[in-house]
């Protein structure tokens, strides 16, 4: 092969190598690199039949086109709630122009004083865009189940009062609804800020 003629080979491979490269970087079966834990794929949490503080039934589908948060807690939770809630505050400031493409939601585990009313005014101090979901305890514990979550009542120091021992961590769902990370509780908001940007396409 003469020297015209390898750079024209040269010159096609290039082209091609650049090609593949380029499908690669579009295909959206490219496994995605999490700081949280990958479950992608997972067979469980796959919605959230529960209602909103308005009273209106809420399904993940409500959210299509956005990456979604699901956390489980309950208003009087003395530390870990409060603290993932301001997390995702500030995950939504550090989005910018995308803070909108993020959906926090807020699962009561305590629907027997996390009321409509209550829970609707407890996010209002983190963020208005925040959905609050309750349901009657049956349909919590179900729920519960479903996510492969735990959660206990532990009886206070005064008769009739209770606390709740639980789990922690967040459900990262992508824009089409798919359950995809989990971030265990103490992660950071830059952790939640890179895996929730990695999931926005």
């Amino acid at each position: 092969m003469d020297k015209r003629g390898a750079l024209r080979a040269l010159g096609a491979a290039t082209l091609a190598a650049t090609a593949a490269f380029t499908l690669t970087a579009c295909n959206k079966n490219t496994p995605l690199a999490f700081q949280g834990v990958d479950v992608t794929g997972a067979e469980y949490a796959k919605d959230i039949p529960l209602t909103d503080a308005n009273g209106q039934r809420r399904s993940l589908k409500d959210f299509s086109g956005k990456v979604i948060a699901v956390f489980f807690g309950y208003t009087q939770c003395p530390d870990v709630c409060p603290t993932t809630l301001q997390e995702l505050v500030e995950v939504k400031q550090a989005l910018g122009a995308d803070a909108n493409r993020l959906q926090a939601i807020f699962v009561t585990l305590d629907p027997e004083r996390d009321t409509p009313e209550v829970l609707k005014a407890y996010l209002a101090n983190f963020d208005d865009s925040f959905v609050g979901l309750r349901g009657t305890p049956e349909e919590v514990a179900a729920v519960v189940k479903d996510f492969k979550f735990y959660y206990k009542k532990v009886p206070g120091k005064v008769e009739g009062s209770y606390t709740l021992d639980h789990s922690a961590g967040i459900y990262l769902y992508d824009t089409q609804g798919r359950l995809r990370v989990y971030e265990r509780y103490g992660s950071g908001p830059q952790v939640l800020v890179q895996d929730v940007k990695a999931l926005l396409p």
